[in-house]
């Protein structure tokens, strides 16, 4: 969606716990989840205050989004189980 922060408590919600957990326990797993962060605010800055930037900057950074989203993902679920 168009001008909405995409919070990885709010995308998994049912995983919160392992995450809350793995963000104080694994330095690996906090330095992906600061980079998403980040990302996610840049892509959210750029589409609310309509920044000018490129076509190809804002689809640059809301791959990288996905991918550490995927990479996030993957590392909590392993986690789990």
């Amino acid at each position: 969606m168009y001008g909405v922060r995409h919070h990885i408590l709010e995308e998994f919600p049912d995983l919160s716990g392992t995450i809350n957990t793995m963000k104080k326990s694994d330095p690996h797993f906090a330095t992906l989840l600061s980079r998403y962060d980040e990302t996610d605010k840049k892509i959210y800055g750029i589409e609310v205050k309509s920044r000018p930037v490129t076509d190809d900057y804002v689809e640059f950074l809301k791959k990288e989004r996905l991918q550490l989203k995927d990479r996030l993902y993957s590392m909590i679920t392993q986690s789990a189980d």
